[in-house]
Parts: C-alpha cells; structure tokens; sequence
C-alpha cells in the first residue's frame, strides 16, 4: 500500500478515541516502515540524479539500501521494541510499534517480486505474494481500487469521528498527498 494509505488505516484501526499525542504516535507509526523509501529515493534521484529504470531495477535491491529499509519494516525488531515500550507503560510506545506492525501486516500480502525480509536480521525469507499493490502484471489495478476505494472510506470516517478543526485539516492533507502521489506517478512513471 502507499504510505497515505497506512496512515489512514492505521488511524482508523488505532486511532480512534485517543489523544493528540497517541493519535500522532499511530501516525508516525503508520509512516516509519515506508521512511527509508523516501531516504532511498531522494539519494538515489535527487543527489546522485539516477534513472528510474535503474532506480527500481538496480540500486533497490543493493545490499545496503535493502538492510536499511528491511530493518524498518523487521517484525522482530517492532516486537522486541514494542514489548520495551510495554514494560516502560509507555502507551506512546505501544502505538507507535503497533501501528509499525499493522503497517507491515498490510504490505505483507501486497508485493510479489519486492517485498521486505519482515523477520530481519533473523531471517533473509521474503514473501513473493501472487499479489502486488502496484505492479499490473500481478493484479496491482485491482488493488489501487481497492485501495482508493478503503482510503475514501477511511477518510469519511475519520473526518466525521474527529472533531477538531486540527484534526480534519490533518486528514485533509493526509488525503491531498495520496491524490499528489498519483500525479506524481502518473507524471513520471506512466
């Protein structure tokens, strides 16, 4: 799934009647796996100023930018933290980790050729799943739907729960970066 899409399902599945502070811990949560992705995009695009071909067909799997962003989305890791943050009663923690761990349980059944080894540095096993959140050849249209479809929802919901106008406008931009992710694929990708 895109990263918009993880913060408004992890919202709408940890979030609710919660906190600023909490509501923002599941937020953060819902981004932290996909943050090494935008460290490897901008260095690879912006400072060394690669192609997208090799982008996606070269530098991705390079050792180092895997073991970078397979520890972010390394179920072990979250469990040992989140079982850290639950001896220290910090429910900040706890919904933090656990939004990390919903986020990763949501891309797990999502790639097929370009998933993460979820049980680093335990483990190199990648699942290849039949289906893929973006790739067509693997019922990525499909998906992007269905994904479109539960970010609308998500975000009628959620707007309607909360009530403060931080809190929608929060939602509102939360939803105008998955719409500027589309243009930004449709743009340089297609």
């Amino acid at each position: 799934m895109n990263t918009p899409a993880h913060i408004l399902l992890n919202l709408l599945c940890l979030g609710r009647n919660r906190s600023a502070k909490l509501v923002t811990s599941v937020a953060v949560g819902g981004i932290l796996p996909d943050a090494p992705m935008f460290v490897f995009y901008f260095v690879e695009k912006v400072l060394r100023g690669s192609s997208e071909q090799y982008i996606w067909r070269q530098a991705y799997y390079q050792t180092h930018w895997q073991n970078f962003i397979d520890v972010f989305n390394s179920l072990p890791i979250m469990a040992f933290c989140f079982l850290l943050a639950l001896w220290a009663s910090s429910q900040v923690g706890m919904l933090l980790f656990a939004s990390m761990g919903l986020h990763v349980l949501g891309d797990l059944p999502l790639h097929h050729d370009d998933g993460h080894r979820h049980f680093f540095p335990f483990s190199n096993w990648r699942f290849e799943s039949p289906i893929s959140y973006w790739d067509p050849d693997h019922h990525g249209g499909t998906v992007t739907r269905l994904e479109i479809l539960a970010v609308v929802i998500s975000c009628a919901i959620l707007f309607r729960h909360y009530k403060s106008l931080k809190s929608r406008i929060a939602l509102g931009t939360v939803g105008c970066l998955y719409g500027a992710y589309f243009v930004y694929v449709f743009t340089v990708w297609a």
